[in-house]
């Protein structure tokens, strides 16, 4: 049995999708069962990261566990996978974690690097998924899409390597099910460096009509972004990616190493998910 938290968010649903489809015993962790549309044949347990008291029901008879990032959990939850005789956790981490650093250089870096030192440390088998940029990410202006053909959005000429959801969920279920994974820090990207004015001319591609991208001003973004992320993660996403305009990004083939397959292009990606765009 493994159980996934963070089942029904991008990544978590691909690990439980895949899971399902090579046979194996999957438990979904979700605080509301009757919403969280899981596929017929996953085991639903009811709970929550941040409610310990649900944690035994949940692992009870697990062996892995594919690990949200909920803050201030890890501690409670680590103690309980160890007491149910959970074998191995793989934890979705970031790749803004920097090894090297005595303090981390932002907040999203220091929340995942406190995390990742909870379970190294906890005695169990463990390996890190430290993604880049989603594809996913997209999503943010997925209304602009569907009203009109031009998107706005702050810093048109940041490099990112945009990396599928999927792949991150194929590695994580590699790390889930075979061994040869302990201690891994997978550092995961796409195959291609794209501006983010690259990314709205392919899922225009995609739609089948030409979309555009115009420059939002970091001001208004921050004003808009604020209302609904705190304001210390949104200045950290606005610096990072101001950083990135005109640069080069990170791409990795450690997708292809782990799983076998090459990392999916944002055009696939694009194709999959036009829908969402329309």
């Amino acid at each position: 049995m493994i159980l996934v938290t963070g089942a029904t968010g991008n990544v978590g649903r691909e690990v439980v999708d895949q899971l399902l489809a090579a046979g194996h015993d999957v438990r979904a962790l979700t605080r509301d069962p009757g919403t969280a549309r899981l596929p017929g044949g996953v085991e639903v347990a009811a709970g929550d990261l941040t409610r310990p008291e649900t944690l035994p029901a949940a692992l009870d008879g697990a062996t892995a566990v594919f690990l949200f990032p909920v803050p201030g959990s890890a501690p409670a939850f680590l103690k309980a996978a160890k007491d149910a005789g959970v074998r191995r956790v793989v934890l979705l981490s970031s790749m803004a974690v920097d090894d090297d650093a005595e303090v981390q250089s932002n907040p999203i870096a220091a929340f995942h690097a406190v995390i990742e030192d909870a379970v190294a440390r906890s005695g169990l088998e463990w390996t890190f998924l430290r993604p880049g940029a989603f594809a996913a990410n997209s999503y943010q202006w997925a209304e602009q899409a569907k009203a009109g053909d031009v998107v706005r959005v702050p810093f048109p000429g940041a490099v990112t390597a945009p990396i599928d959801e999927a792949d991150i969920a194929a590695v994580g279920v590699r790390a889930l099910t075979e061994d040869g994974h302990n201690g891994a820090k997978y550092t995961l990207t796409g195959p291609e460096q794209l501006t983010q004015t690259d990314q709205v001319r392919i899922m225009g591609e995609a739609l089948g009509r030409p979309l555009r991208l115009e420059e939002l001003p970091a001001e208004v973004a921050r004003e808009r972004m604020i209302k609904h992320t705190p304001a210390e993660i949104v200045d950290t996403f606005l610096n990072m990616f101001a950083k990135l305009v005109g640069g080069e990004a990170l791409v990795t083939g450690t997708v292809q190493q782990v799983t076998g397959h090459p990392a999916r292009t944002y055009a696939e990606w694009a194709q999959t998910h036009a829908n969402a765009f329309r």
